[in-house]
């Protein structure tokens, strides 16, 4: 069986971990989360650990596909995730306009990006994005998405860029 599958998930008090059919939901402060189950992947719970179990050695890469999930979950409920993106260049900035993210970025309009379900934007400064959520895909989706409106371009390292990218810069043409 897969090392990543072998390990179990701890669920912190707080925390609750429901087993159906069809889904396995994780209850906790900061929300709730769900994820399809498969046949071949079986959850069991036992004094507040979560274990997986795979029927057949052909789903051995699922197991530890879902565990990895399932542990990012019972993260993302208790402490939640966050992704930090920068804006540099003159006269790029972003501000709030309650759930929508208003952008210049030097285009001739600026650009408007309305928050998914579950996530929350901040805009501490005029310069930095803060986006927080339970389900730590759709934080790097967000994120993603949003710097991709403008990525950092490698002349002069203007654009929108995840805080601490180091972008490797070119030498300008010589005449």
């Amino acid at each position: 069986m897969s090392r990543v599958a072998k390990k179990p998930v701890t669920l912190p008090k707080g925390v609750e971990l429901t087993v159906t059919e069809t889904e396995v939901k994780v209850k906790g402060p900061k929300g709730t989360l769900s994820l399809g189950k498969t046949a071949d992947v079986r959850v069991s719970i036992a004094d507040g650990v979560a274990n997986i179990e795979v029927a057949n050695e052909e789903s051995i890469a699922l197991g530890g596909t879902v565990r990895a999930i399932l542990a990012n979950m019972v993260a993302g409920v208790t402490n939640g995730f966050e992704r930090k993106l920068e804006l540099v260049g003159v006269g790029y900035r972003a501000s709030m306009a309650g759930k929508d993210l208003n952008l210049s970025l030097g285009f001739s309009h600026p650009v408007v990006f309305n928050a998914p379900e579950g996530v929350t934007i901040e805009t501490p400064t005029q310069t930095e994005i803060l986006i927080k959520g339970a389900d730590k895909q759709a934080v790097g989706q967000t994120a993603a998405k949003i710097r991709g409106f403008r990525p950092p371009e490698p002349y002069k390292g203007k654009g929108v860029r995840y805080a601490g990218e180091r972008i490797i810069m070119k030498e300008a043409k010589k005449a």
